[in-house]
């Protein structure tokens, strides 16, 4: 996956978690941003891969972003691995 349709990818979780009364919170909570945060940040690469690494967290929350969004349930896994800091680690 390119990086640019990555961080569309990330951007529409973004916007997802933004519109859940009860997710929103938490994410900001573990990021750390405030809402005022978001709009700024969703132009970058590296707070657009913490949004995939929150995503990622929990199987159910990936279910219901994928099943909202209609992508495939690896999508996300996928374009967090093309964002900076996404790479996969080899420890051999």
């Amino acid at each position: 996956m390119k990086q640019e349709t990555a961080e569309g990818v990330a951007q529409e979780v973004l916007i997802w978690l933004a519109q859940d009364e009860d997710l929103l919170p938490v994410f900001l909570g573990a990021t750390g941003a405030d809402a005022s945060d978001l709009r700024n940040a969703a132009q970058d690469s590296v707070f657009l891969g913490s949004v995939l690494d929150f995503l990622l967290m929990d199987d159910a929350w990936i279910t219901r972003f994928c099943t909202t969004s209609n992508y495939a349930y690896d999508i996300p896994q996928r374009a967090r691995q093309a964002l900076p800091g996404g790479e996969e680690v080899h420890w051999t």
